[in-house]
């Protein structure tokens, strides 16, 4: 247990007053820690990652960040559940004051997976559905998705996505914001959309869609502060300040890595509290965060 946590660097946890919620994040199962498809971001990242992450260390890892609350993702891909709803649900009820679950389900039976949404969010009190459009190889504007995107509106959570470049060895193409999502967002207006990985390096195609739409948002899971691009650090302190929101991506990257290079952004208060908290707040119907 110390090797891992040294491996996680969660030896001296900071403290702050803020309030933070990671839009993006997931507590990775065995299975999932050793998939082959991740190789190429323990080389990007440098980590060694361990073949088994108890959740006290994950708890550990928030804590360090500091992040007072998590949306923890589900993984569902063509081949099967890699991290699933009701693996997520128990964590959320090991510690429902840090987490809040984000289904995923099987694009591939449409039907069976709007009544796998529906159990999620009435029975496990999820607040979000998220599909990875490259690990399909379809874009969201395939009609596989639309059931879902009604569902989505009936049930009044958003649909979080996957946008930009892959870090696995897999297609980009199916995360570019336009035509793609534009299509998505003309369609369903009334569906809340949070667009995660901030885009790149169709980051101004995503921001465009942002103030396009009023229901499309931006989150920033995957990169650290140090890597957002200029066009996107400057929305954030203007007209943007309601639309991005904090992401990790953990444990690909540490909230606390992530925390450290804040300041940097230069954000006034009022953007800096919608971005580390309110966004995430509203656009997820979150209550104890």
């Amino acid at each position: 247990m110390r090797r891992v946590r040294a491996i996680l660097g969660l030896e001296v946890a900071s403290v702050s007053a803020e309030r933070i919620v990671d839009a993006w994040m997931q507590h990775p199962s065995r299975g999932m820690l050793a998939h082959p498809m991740f190789a190429p971001l323990r080389q990007w990242t440098g980590q060694s990652i361990p073949t088994e992450l108890p959740l006290e260390l994950t708890i550990a890892a928030l804590d360090a960040g500091p992040i007072a609350h998590a949306l923890v993702s589900a993984w569902w891909g063509p081949h099967g559940a890699i991290v699933t709803n009701d693996e997520v649900a128990a964590i959320v009820r090991a510690a429902p004051q840090r987490f809040t679950g984000i289904a995923s389900v099987d694009l591939a039976r449409p039907m069976d997976a709007v009544r796998e949404l529906r159990r999620c969010v009435r029975e496990l009190g999820f607040r979000g559905l998220r599909v990875l459009p490259w690990l399909w190889r379809l874009p969201p504007n395939d009609r596989h998705y639309y059931p879902l995107f009604a569902e989505c509106i009936e049930l009044g959570i958003p649909f979080c996505l996957q946008v930009g470049h892959t870090g696995p060895l897999a297609p980009s193409e199916p995360g570019r914001p336009i035509p793609y999502l534009d299509e998505v967002a003309l369609d369903f207006p009334e569906l809340v959309i949070v667009a995660g990985h901030i885009g790149f390096p169709w980051t101004l195609e995503m921001i465009s869609l942002c103030r396009k739409y009023p229901n499309v948002h931006i989150d920033t899971s995957a990169y650290k502060p140090s890597r957002y691009p200029p066009e996107l650090v400057e929305y954030m302190r203007g007209s943007g300040r309601k639309k991005v929101l904090f992401g990790t991506n953990y444990p690909m990257l540490m909230p606390r890595d992530c925390v450290a290079e804040l300041d940097a952004l230069a954000l006034d208060s009022d953007a800096r509290r919608r971005f580390l908290h309110d966004n995430a707040v509203a656009v997820f119907g979150l209550a104890t965060a």
